[in-house]
């Protein structure tokens, strides 16, 4: 897939998304207003929605509906925005930046920031659990219990927790991996996998495949994240530059260095890209996704 090409169908992606999002969130001129405007200023006009083109290309692998894939897609993507808006709360990485503006709860206060967190999690199931959807419940119930693994304990709020009991303390590389296979991981690995089940099913062997693919890259994405956040600036990331160093927080970068960091990271890519193989051109967008997650910036 050519770059131009790429890039052409993550923006179309991209702006879908922020359309479907506008119209499953809650209108900012209904009550609690405040609360539904937290809610639209945690969740609309930032970030990569790198989960959603996960989503939407492993969706191509079984032929999902476009309805299907934009609500699966949405649901996700409102899950990370609440984890966003709760990490960066004072009570957990105490932030000031997300996405390049001011975080959810520096622009209105700690318990809107907190309640639109809440809110945003339960408006994720609701539209993945809405009839809208579109497949049939055996599969949409699949989906639901996929989603709540990788939010819950044992998948992210377990990586999140596991992550501030870490600070100032000296992981070893497995220890690493599977805090980020739960706080980062997860998600990415639910985005993948809702995608692929919003289709035609795929066979055992197929699904396998793509359930190491996601865990890969979710890991490789972790990777690049310590690398940025030692090397790009804030205006560069939309957040706030080298906090995992001044917090003392465990990294792959202060295990490993940065140019070890950087190795791991392309042969994760790799392995991606071994995982694909079978599917041929039908994986061509989530190639290129896996490569556009590694090289985005070094």
């Amino acid at each position: 897939m050519s770059d131009a090409a790429f890039l052409g169908w993550m923006t179309a992606i991209q702006q879908e998304m922020e359309t479907t999002l506008d119209a499953l969130l809650p209108s900012a001129d209904h009550e609690p207003r405040a609360l539904n405007q937290a809610m639209r200023y945690a969740t609309l006009g930032g970030g990569k929605r790198v989960r959603a083109l996960l989503t939407y290309a492993a969706g191509e692998l079984g032929q999902a509906p476009a309805g299907a894939l934009a609500r699966a897609a949405a649901a996700v993507e409102m899950i990370h925005a609440y984890s966003l808006v709760h990490d960066d709360l004072p009570c957990m990485d105490d932030d000031v930046l997300r996405r390049g503006k001011a975080t959810c709860h520096v622009a209105f206060d700690e318990a809107t920031a907190l309640l639109a967190g809440d809110a945003l999690q339960t408006q994720a199931f609701a539209v993945l659990a809405a009839p809208e959807l579109g497949v049939e419940p055996a599969r949409q119930l699949d989906m639901l219990r996929l989603l709540a693994h990788a939010s819950g304990p044992l998948g992210m709020a377990g990586g999140q927790a596991i992550d501030l009991a870490s600070v100032g303390q000296a992981l070893n590389l497995p220890q690493l991996e599977f805090m980020h296979a739960l706080k980062t991981g997860a998600l990415i690995r639910a985005s993948v996998l809702l995608g692929a089940l919003a289709g035609e099913a795929l066979p055992a062997e197929q699904m396998g495949r793509l359930d190491h693919f996601s865990r890969v890259i979710g890991l490789a994405f972790q990777v690049v994240d310590d690398v940025l956040d030692c090397e790009a600036d804030s205006a560069t990331l939309g957040k706030t530059a080298g906090k995992d160093a001044a917090h003392d927080k465990p990294t792959y970068v202060s295990l490993l260095g940065l140019a070890e960091a950087r190795r791991m990271a392309r042969e994760l890519r790799d392995q991606a890209f071994a995982a694909l193989e079978p599917f041929g051109a039908r994986a061509e967008r989530l190639r290129a996704l896996a490569d556009y997650i590694v090289v985005r910036s070094f």
